[in-house]
């Protein structure tokens, strides 16, 4: 403890100096102190290893599936404990609080869950069936909530709690995410001040240069972790800390309150883990790992959505075969955060540098096409350029040849790109819509005027429950399917997220990979074949681990397919997977 104790003093005096480190330091340890006397219960020691290949995170808002006269939060309870208890581990639940906008991502209170959506009572109850993965939203508060009216109101336990900047500063520098002014001007009891707001006018960002602030977040990060999460989410981390004259992203500083953060729960309740949320260029998005052990425990993978769409479209794996090839893990206690969808878009910034920017631009017009939208952000030089695709998952994969494609061929299309993600290394965040097959909800996008609404459909629970029992209906195809393949994963040792991963070439329109198990006693050869068309592919896999004479049996579709010489040669279908495990009899005979 003493070790934790003088971390946090020397992230302390990193941020704010020895004096304010001396004051500050004394006051956080207490509340620590306090916290783990109330909750005894979380301060064991985290397991070595806190994650394994049953592990998959389901992302939901927590009203995205409804049912007349019932609160959202129980009618998604008993959604998930009807089909996913036992097949999904974890739910991250959306921000679920009082809110002013951006469907829960400004918000008013942090610590009651908003009346429209139900109550503790209601968290807790999912929480006894799934770990629970909350949203820490602490960039930025919603200027409808107490301590942004404490503000205006000149409150001096407020007055700096928010970033104020003459007019005349300098801030070409800044990096927008929005092409959006970055001020906003208030009128306050001590007069008009310009308000640091980098996403939109509602959301004010917070001063972290203020200690009080920084205690005021880990108050709210110990009720999270009092009420259940398992898993914190630090929602747009990269923006906390601004230094005028810097890009005021990615700071050595957002680093150091990235590692107080690692520092507060391993002293206060070591199983909670971190996930950054960082939508920046992949080399940037990794660095949260820190040095394996110092730093965030899982980073959210924002290459690969981009990169597996960009496959599927040039029917070519040779760019996402090359950035896969590199998925290097700095310790044992670190994991990617893989994901394809959620409730944002697909950022483009991630795949900067891996894709070329003709491609880049080519697939924000595709997404055009397919009746999705772009958005873009403020360049320093004044320009613009895009930022992220507006479109659900499924219907960014389609083509013009959908209808020769038909609809058992874009179920199995849409399949393969979401049975990447379940393969490779990694725990899998899977997107509600995307679980259950939805497409795009224009209308939504016509009510609120928001290109991200595209993908945050509000679903009957009566009529998705009507569709699922109806076996020829997409969303029955899509969602039992992708049942099927994480009930494989589960049962699969070789998809651990620590366990090894080797890319082997299979030509160019199937990606390929193999998983082994950290023990090393169980390897799965993973083929996708992101193509309309079927591919014959021969594979040297001997090397690889497997047998040099035996039999190969594919996970998904039970067949079998045999090595020679540790040869492999097989031909896939259009959009076609294949799991390939070493066949146990192959095994005793070899």
């Amino acid at each position: 403890m003493e070790l934790l104790d003088r971390q946090i003093y020397e992230h302390l005096n990193f941020l704010y100096g020895k004096d304010k480190a001396d004051t500050f330091t004394p006051r956080l340890l207490n509340k620590l102190a306090v916290f783990r006397k109330e909750h005894s219960d979380l301060v064991a020691p985290a397991q070595a290893q806190r994650l394994s290949e049953k592990d998959t995170i389901l992302i939901t808002y927590g009203d995205m599936i409804r049912r007349e006269g019932e609160n959202p939060l129980r009618t998604l309870a008993g959604f998930l404990e009807k089909y996913l208890a036992g097949v999904v581990s974890t739910v991250h639940i959306l921000p679920f609080f009082p809110y002013s906008s951006d469907d829960g991502f400004s918000v008013v209170d942090y610590y009651r869950v908003n009346p429209a959506l139900g109550n503790w009572d209601d968290i807790t109850r999912i929480g006894q069936r799934f770990r629970l993965m909350f949203d820490l939203v602490i960039n930025h508060v919603s200027v409808e909530s107490d301590w942004f009216k404490g503000f205006l109101a000149d409150d001096p336990k407020y007055r700096d709690f928010f970033i104020v900047v003459d007019e005349e500063t300098d801030l070409s520098n800044v990096f927008r995410p929005r092409a959006k002014p970055l001020l906003t001007p208030f009128e306050t009891a001590a007069g008009r001040k310009l308000v640091w707001t980098t996403f939109s006018t509602d959301q004010a960002d917070l001063n972290f240069r203020n200690p009080e602030v920084l205690l005021a977040v880990i108050d709210i990060l110990l009720d999270y972790v009092a009420h259940g999460a398992e898993f914190i989410r630090l929602d747009a981390v990269t923006f906390v800390w601004k230094e005028i004259g810097t890009s005021c992203i990615n700071l050595p500083q957002t680093h150091r309150f990235v590692q107080l953060l690692r520092s507060v729960l391993n002293l206060a309740a070591p199983h909670v883990t971190i996930i950054t949320e960082t939508n920046v260029p992949h080399n940037e998005n990794i660095s949260y790992f820190g040095d394996g052990r110092n730093e965030a425990q899982m980073v959210y993978n924002f290459a690969l959505p981009i990169l597996t769409l960009h496959a599927f479209h040039h029917e070519n794996t040779e760019a996402l075969s090359s950035w896969a090839a590199t998925l290097e893990l700095p310790s044992d206690e670190t994991a990617f955060f893989n994901f394809l969808a959620g409730h944002d878009g697909i950022g483009i910034l991630p795949a900067k540098g891996i894709l070329p920017e003709n491609e880049l631009d080519e697939l924000a017009e595709i997404t055009k096409q397919q009746g999705g939208a772009v958005s873009y952000k403020n360049n320093p030089d004044g320009s613009q350029s895009p930022y992220e695709l507006n479109i659900n998952f499924f219907d960014a994969l389609g083509s013009p040849a959908d209808d020769e494609l038909g609809g058992n061929q874009i179920v199995k299309r849409f399949l393969a790109s979401q049975a990447i993600m379940l393969a490779l290394r990694g725990v899998p965040g899977i997107y509600f819509h995307s679980l259950i097959g939805s497409h795009n909800w224009l209308e939504g996008v016509a009510l609120t005027g928001r290109k991200r609404t595209i993908n945050r459909e509000k679903v009957s629970a009566d009529a998705l429950e009507k569709a699922l029992q109806d076996p020829h209906s997409m969303r029955h195809r899509i969602f039992f399917g992708y049942l099927k393949m994480l009930r494989l994963r589960n049962a699969t040792r070789a998809f651990h997220p620590y366990g090894e991963q080797i890319v082997v070439h299979a030509g160019t329109s199937v990606f390929a990979f193999v998983r082994i198990s950290p023990d090393g006693a169980e390897r799965v050869l993973c083929l996708h074949n992101v193509s309309s068309r079927k591919q014959k592919i021969t594979l040297s896999v001997g090397k690889k681990g497997f047998l040099e004479h035996g039999m190969l049996r594919d996970l998904l579709g039970q067949s079998r397919v045999e090595i020679n010489q540790g040869i492999l040669t097989l031909e896939m279908e259009p959009f076609q997977v294949m799991w390939l495990k070493a066949d146990d009899a192959g095994e005793r005979n070899a």
